[in-house]
């Protein structure tokens, strides 16, 4: 029994993503494909269009035969802790053989020994980071000019440089460091992005776009605009939770919840939460009181600066709506990795391969969160409560869902009406 690894947030899957689980199962020959999905909130820090069900019901859909959800403690976290989450979760179902990624060049080459020199993060490392950081770059500058001196390349335009900047790059980096420091055997496989780049506003191939332009078709023109560039079973599942008042979920449709936390806390409650960093604190408190009217994408331009990414506010945003402390995100807590393999669905083969973890699994399986208690797993079903609280049309069945339903079995033809 072969199983291939991938790591997906399907915001929502698109033709791309088919591309890749196609390659990836050619790739690596194997019988199996495992998906690690982030849950309500992804690694940019934004919401999923849909909930973490729907996208799951997506995978399943296109041929994915069992869909782990990544704890919220890593969805949404910088590539380094999002990496070693996804990858610490892979490795502990101890049936998955390879892990298959997308990047902008399609090559390991260079990756692989980087990610070798990079596997243990040296004090020196720390240190020019901490350097750069100094000089007014914001961290994934920092990094990438870091790293590209401690694996000792040419300060100027070194093709580290130009290679880790680019998003697919910097992901699959530290998905090979993740390997390197769980030493796991699960072999790393990588294929070419094509047709669309990550943050491509527009499309420019008749049936291939980005998430990002996915989306703003949607939220523009409907989802009827988006039917070229998804396989049909994502088609009718968006059809279906848009009708049925699941969504569009987007960061204005937290707009109320979060502006109640920003202004009742203090600039010191609110340095509490992880990722407010250096002062932002005060800078947020300002930034709400600039705004003409309680809008994220405005508080989130109020607060923009060169040194701070738009996906670094982002994050903090989502860590404060979260309430995610400084000492719940520690880098020793994070260290420790998932606690637990949460199933979202299977398919019949699927159900195969948890027969087979039940012997192999280095980390409880679970099910039924309603019988298992983790301190990660209260996140998680935190998460999705107050993701499903902004509905169109909310109701306590999709806030309680975790509790109160099962996990997808997928059969074929299902998308258009209940779940199973």
């Amino acid at each position: 029994m072969t199983a291939v690894g991938i790591i997906v947030e399907y915001n929502p899957l698109h033709n791309g993503h088919v591309h890749h689980y196609n390659e990836a199962k050619r790739l690596s020959g194997a019988e199996h494909a495992v998906a690690v999905l982030s849950g309500p909130f992804l690694q940019r820090g934004e919401p999923g269009i849909v909930s973490k069900f729907a996208r799951a019901e997506m995978a399943l859909a296109m041929g994915a035969d069992l869909v782990i959800e990544l704890p919220a403690a890593y969805a949404v976290q910088p590539a380094e802790w999002f990496a070693y989450g996804a990858v610490s979760l892979l490795h502990a179902t101890g049936v998955v053989d390879s892990l298959c990624f997308g990047t902008e060049s399609g090559s390991l080459d260079l990756l692989l020994p980087l990610a070798r020199a990079l596997s243990e993060e040296s004090q020196e490392l720390r240190e020019r980071i901490a350097c750069h950081l100094g000089e007014g770059m914001n961290y994934p500058a920092a990094y990438s000019r870091a790293a590209a001196e401690a694996a000792g390349l040419p300060r100027e335009e070194s093709d580290v440089l130009r290679i880790i900047q680019q998003p697919n790059h910097t992901l699959g980096l530290h998905y090979l460091i993740a390997l390197n420091r769980l030493d796991s055997p699960i072999r790393p496989l990588t294929i070419p992005r094509i047709h669309a780049g990550y943050h491509d506003q527009q499309p420019s191939h008749a049936a291939v776009a980005s998430a990002t332009a996915v989306r703003k078709m949607i939220l523009e023109q409907g989802v009827a605009a988006v039917r070229p560039y998804v396989p049909e079973t994502t088609f009718r599942i968006l059809d279906r939770e848009f009708r049925e008042g699941r969504g569009p979920v987007t960061w204005n449709s937290f707009r109320g919840a979060l502006m109640h936390i920003l202004l009742t806390s203090s600039p010191e409650n609110l340095a509490e939460y992880h990722e407010v960093t250096e002062g932002l604190e005060h800078r947020l408190r300002k930034a709400v009181f600039s705004l003409k009217e309680p809008n994220v994408d405005e508080l989130l331009k109020a607060l923009k600066t060169k040194r701070y990414t738009h996906t670094k506010l982002q994050r903090m945003l989502a860590q404060i709506l979260l309430r995610h402390t400084k000492r719940e995100m520690s880098p020793g807590a994070l260290a420790k990795g998932p606690g637990y393999l949460r199933v979202l669905g299977f398919n019949g083969k699927g159900q195969r391969l948890l027969k087979q973890m039940k012997k192999t699994a280095a980390l409880p399986v679970i099910v039924k969160p309603s019988s298992f208690e983790h301190p990660q797993l209260t996140l998680d079903l935190r998460a999705s409560a107050a993701y499903a609280n902004v509905f169109p049309h909310p109701d306590t069945q999709s806030m309680f869902r975790d509790y109160l339903e099962a996990p997808i079995r997928y059969t074929p033809g299902n998308e258009t009406g209940a779940l199973p």
